[in-house]
């Protein structure tokens, strides 16, 4: 590889994890690495139960930020994986997809439903760029937080700690930490208070 061609792919590397939304054309981002990660969750997808310690060398070596506490279930599927942090236990349900063009940071506790979507990308707007211009915002999910079955999380939103998503919600704003929110688009619905404890459970 030439100085100049690596050159062009660290500057696409520092854009896409830079934390900071970006346009682009859909062929800048190094295909060779969205080719790496299909490879290892090809992998991933042939391991049986017993497979443990050879899952854990797989999902190390294709998250950005792997914590042994994270379990992504079957069907999982991301972009590049290179950018997705885990930040201590996650569960991960059945047929989540993450498409990790930005950074998505994924917080403490956080569990996340079936059929979830978390896509940093996007498309231009206007039909004539829209084959044309790939957008990309990061995620960020903070501590605690539960993203309900089928919710769909847009690129640039913040969740914050604790909160709710009700199933099938599309988030394309930051929900505030504590709350139940839903909808499409996902708004507040309340906040969670001590009414939610059950105490039979303490």
């Amino acid at each position: 590889m030439n100085q100049s061609n690596q050159k062009s792919i660290d500057d696409v590397m520092k854009r896409m994890t830079s934390g900071e939304p970006y346009h682009c054309s859909p062929f800048d981002n190094p295909p060779h690495l969205k080719k790496r990660a299909g490879d290892l969750l090809k992998q991933l997808d042939g391991l049986g139960d017993e497979d443990g310690e050879k899952r854990k060398e797989i999902l190390s070596e294709l998250f950005g930020t792997y914590h042994e506490l994270a379990f992504p279930g079957p069907g999982f599927k991301c972009d590049y994986g290179f950018n997705i942090h885990f930040h201590g236990l996650a569960v991960i349900n059945y047929n989540v997809v993450m498409l990790d063009t930005s950074p998505i940071h994924i917080g403490a506790g956080a569990f996340i439903a079936p059929g979830v979507c978390l896509a940093c990308s996007g498309h231009g707007i206007h039909p004539s760029q829209r084959s044309r211009v790939l957008t990309s915002a990061p995620i960020i999910l903070e501590d605690n937080v539960w993203i309900g079955a089928n919710a769909v999380v847009t690129g640039g939103v913040t969740i914050g700690a604790g909160s709710v998503i009700a199933a099938g919600s599309v988030v394309t704003k930051d929900i505030p930490a504590g709350v139940i929110a839903g909808g499409t688009p996902c708004k507040v619905i309340r906040e969670i208070t001590e009414d939610d404890i059950f105490q039979d459970m303490e």
